[in-house]
């Protein structure tokens, strides 16, 4: 593989759900992107007609001045003029918005949970799974629309997976135990009331959180072919917690090798792992995919919520477990690479593969 070219001209895109949390992520991020451009905003029915820095209560930093001027627009694919869209549409509203878009011919990048496990739909990330684009010819045909949809996983799925793709690549993954530390930014704005978490945590977070841990990654680590993904065979046990942490999900885990590994066997194979992608140059790749740290009181999220720019996963503790093989601790950044950087990531790959037209 080699380094991709960047396109004649930056891409137009739409970003639906524009005015939420994610959407608000969608928009810094792609802000000043070199290969795509923010050309449409769509948002609920309360919030169309009106100019976007009307519309959106703005979250953190400068609203980008090009997008504050943008009318929003209803999320119908007849009022949103771009071939691709990025969705931070929640799951009440994305089962048939999504549709609605990839019949009108559009290509979704969907942060929404609907579509993940659907056989003919990828779950992607791109330096673990990339060869699970080869779903889309199957689900255009399958559903017979023009467009297609491709998701990325729940944001602690996300931290997870990139932190055992390495360890499965190297030795093979069998069983595994984790328990999450998931960050305030998860539950969107307002997200929790502050007499509940605060000095407090919530050993519960709704939606199937814990059953999407314990499926996505099986989907996401499994094998591509004849058509179809056939799920790593693994056994995921999770529990969730809400904590007091602004950005940042962590992850602690035990897990079982199908080949037995030591500590160091498994660090070496999380440092020297960069993925399937790292020769393409794409922008928001970040040249270590898994950073190892040796600090024994590592990773924070305080301290190592923006390695890479926010899309690296950060692993440390890496130690031998008295009941299964390892244990170890990872966190990524939930709202960057565990929701819209990771769409957006997909996308790039996407052009790169030539999935995407200029």
């Amino acid at each position: 593989m080699t380094a991709t070219s960047a396109p004649s001209r930056r891409i137009p895109v739409g970003v639906l759900g524009a005015t939420g949390a994610v959407g608000q992520t969608f928009i810094r991020l792609l802000a000043d992107h070199p290969w795509f451009e923010v050309a449409a905003v769509a948002a609920s029915e309360r919030s169309a007609g009106k100019r976007y820095r009307d519309a959106a209560h703005w979250l953190s930093g400068e609203m980008p001045a090009r997008v504050a001027d943008l009318m929003v627009t209803a999320c119908d694919p007849a009022s949103v003029d771009t071939q691709i869209v990025f969705s931070a549409l929640d799951s009440d509203a994305a089962q048939e918005v999504e549709a609605a878009f990839a019949r009108a011919g559009k290509l979704v990048l969907s942060n929404a949970r609907n579509y993940r496990m659907d056989a003919d739909v990828p779950l992607l990330i791109p330096e673990v799974n990339p060869d699970h684009l080869g779903l889309l010819p199957i689900q255009r045909a399958a559903r017979k629309w023009s467009g297609a949809i491709v998701t990325n996983s729940n944001c602690s799925t996300m931290v997870i997976a990139l932190a055992l793709a390495p360890l499965h690549e190297a030795f093979g993954v069998e069983q595994l135990f984790v328990t999450t530390l998931q960050a305030l930014s998860g539950a969107g704005y307002p997200g929790v009331p502050s007499l509940d978490i605060l000095g407090n945590i919530i050993p519960f977070i709704g939606g199937g959180e814990e059953e999407k841990i314990e499926s996505e990654p099986l989907k996401i680590l499994g094998v591509f072919e004849h058509g179809a993904v056939t799920p790593a065979r693994m056994r995921v046990s999770a529990q969730v917690n809400r904590v007091a942490v602004e950005h940042g999900h962590t992850a602690c885990m035990s897990v079982k090798l199908a080949t037995a590994a030591t500590p160091d066997a498994a660090m070496q194979a999380l440092r020297s792992w960069k993925g399937a992608i790292a020769a393409l140059g794409l922008p928001s790749a970040p040249a270590e995919p898994v950073m190892v740290t040796m600090e024994r009181d590592r990773p924070q999220p305080r301290r190592d919520v923006n390695a890479g720019g926010g899309m690296s996963v950060v692993v440390g503790r890496v130690r031998t477990d008295p009941i299964l093989d390892l244990r170890l601790v990872a966190m990524g950044h939930n709202t960057i690479r565990g929701a819209a950087g990771a769409s957006i990531l997909n996308a790039e790959l996407m052009f790169a593969r030539g999935l995407i037209a200029v």
